[in-house]
């Protein structure tokens, strides 16, 4: 993968998690309430920005 490619990639996935991740009422409610194994689950398998981020990822490797 070129270096120029990737960088976009990262940029894209700052990005996303900049925008929608940081401060995540969600994510910090079900940390409380559930502990945060339940939340990190959550935002991989049911959230989609957290799917998004995985298909990044994923072009990534």
């Amino acid at each position: 993968m070129k270096p120029s490619v990737r960088k976009e990639l990262l940029s894209k996935v700052e990005g996303l998690m900049n925008q929608y991740c940081d401060g995540c009422f969600l994510h910090q409610h079900l940390n409380k309430e559930n502990g945060r194994r339940a939340a990190h689950r959550f935002c991989i398998s049911e959230c989609t920005v957290g799917e998004k981020l995985q298909e990044y990822g994923k072009k990534l490797i």
